[in-house]
């Protein structure tokens, strides 16, 4: 099943496709032959549009061959979260309440894509209103880890990790709640970014000032992360935070100096949150590349105490806005963990929501304190190796047990809830063969800088390279148990 276009980088690919060397229906046909050969493994591509995006790729042969100036993601087959509305193309949110539902619309996200050039192709799975961070709902199943097919390929950005580790695509859209976009990426070897507050900014018409949720990149390699943040990033008017940054940043050189570079890591976020002790062991020999590379590596943490708190009830609160009504109108097929959150937001106080805006300044106040000592804070993505893909969330974390769905999840929910750009980054893989990543965060809108030393650690390791070989039977999991 290897795939010669399907290993290029998006910026590989564009490059070629700009210099004719490939057309983009010669990417497509590549990209569609690949969903065709893996899909039925994994189960990450739910919507297919073969002739629309065949469409598309020939409007772009013919631009190409017109001489015209061409957009920075001219030709890249691409499929999208299926939490990012596409027009006129069905999106679901994985669930069987907007199982019929086709936008009118593009998000914000889709929109700038397309204008990049991007040929839209389908769209991929994701957990029931991205709740969790295992893809599976009763609409479609459950997506599976390419490097291991009875496993989760974790989520709620799940299918677009999958797609991106199994070679169907270079890079893909996904969005970070509570770690959507890191947790995939560790269990499938691959990048994902969260970046700063409103810098691809998210329009709502419940709560323009909502900062807990981010729109973000997945993609094989930093570069491509940079380059996605080119076209996506920037203002709009809907949104009434600060500019954010400007798009230009994130073409400029991803070289830089970690000699002199401080990083404080972490174990356990000096709170005790449970990690497994294969994760911790691998991760901390890992760093030893930044100290190769002359940077200093300490153990030191921001106080987290009331990260848990913040990260709680400001996701209650914005389940309840956004999902309260959806609620009201088709509960009964909406899964209990949307029901628990929503549940939850709804019963919060004046009291409750004035205590988390305090416990939320102080946070931030130790992660300044934290960042006028250290450049980076480095700590495990994932608490849990990938695990077997039929439960509905791990019943345990090194012998801690799970309370709620969230539980396993707290490595890269209080991360969320500092607001800060976190990267996770291909960091090796386990004894059985499982990926392994970690997690960086730098301060607000050091967004690039990040990348820089994302891609030193990148560079020195080449963990994303190895690909998976997706031959394993289909593994069938439409049922999740409790």
């Amino acid at each position: 099943m290897s795939s010669t276009i399907g290993e290029l980088s998006a910026v590989e690919l564009t490059a070629a496709i700009r210099s004719k060397e490939i057309s983009a229906r010669e990417a497509l046909d590549d990209h569609l032959q690949r969903i065709s050969d893996v899909n039925p493994v994994i189960n990450a591509v739910v919507t297919l549009d073969a002739e629309g995006a065949r469409a598309l790729a020939l409007n772009a042969d013919q631009l190409t061959a017109s001489g015209a100036e061409l957009p920075p993601l001219h030709g890249l087959p691409m499929t999208h979260k299926d939490t990012n509305n596409t027009a006129g193309m069905r999106t679901t949110q994985g669930s069987l309440a907007l199982r019929d539902f086709v936008p009118d619309a593009d998000d914000l996200i889709i929109a700038r894509l397309k204008s990049a050039g991007v040929v839209s192709t389908g769209k991929s799975n994701v957990p029931e209103f991205g709740a969790g961070s295992h893809t599976f709902n009763d609409l479609f199943g459950t997506t599976t880890n390419p490097y291991a097919p009875a496993l989760s390929a974790g989520g709620s950005s799940g299918g677009v990790a999958a797609v991106v580790a199994s070679r169907i695509q270079a890079i893909g859209d996904g969005s970070d709640m509570g770690g959507s976009l890191r947790i995939p990426a560790s269990f499938c070897n691959v990048v994902g970014f969260r970046p700063s507050t409103a810098v691809i900014p998210m329009p709502s018409d419940v709560n323009a000032y909502a900062w807990l949720g981010r729109t973000g990149p997945m993609a094989r390699s930093v570069e491509d992360i940079a380059l996605f943040m080119s076209v996506t990033a920037g203002s709009d008017p809907r949104i009434p935070h600060p500019e954010g940054l400007d798009p230009k940043v994130f073409r400029s050189s991803l070289e830089t100096d970690m000699r002199g570079v401080r990083i404080g890591w972490s174990r356990d976020f000096g709170i005790g949150v449970p990690v497994e002790p294969e994760i911790l062991e691998h991760l901390e020999r890992q760093l030893s590349v930044f100290a190769d590379l002359g940077a200093i590596v300490e153990e030191a943490t921001p106080d987290f105490s009331e990260a848990d708190l913040v990260f709680g009830n400001t996701r209650a609160m914005d389940f309840a806005a956004g999902l309260g009504p959806i609620l009201e109108r088709s509960g009964d097929v909406i899964k209990p963990e949307v029901h628990w959150n929503v549940n939850k937001g709804f019963a919060l106080t004046a009291r409750d929501l004035i205590e988390t805006t305090a416990a939320r300044t102080r946070l931030e106040r130790s992660v300044q304190e934290f960042f006028g000592r250290f450049d980076l804070f480095a700590s495990p993505c994932a608490q849990v190796l990938p695990f077997d893909a039929t439960l509905r969330y791990p019943d345990d974390v090194a012998g801690v047990a799970s309370g709620t769905y969230l539980d396993w999840m707290r490595s890269a929910c209080l991360l969320s809830a500092t607001g800060l750009p976190v990267l996770s980054v291909p960091a090796g893989f386990s004894s059985a063969g499982l990926p392994i990543g970690l997690q960086l965060a730098s301060n607000h809108y050091t967004d690039m800088q990040l990348l820089r030393y994302g891609r030193a650690f990148e560079q020195q390791t080449g963990y994303a390279a190895v690909a998976p070989v997706v031959t394993a039977e289909p593994a069938r999991l439409t049922t999740v148990s409790a």
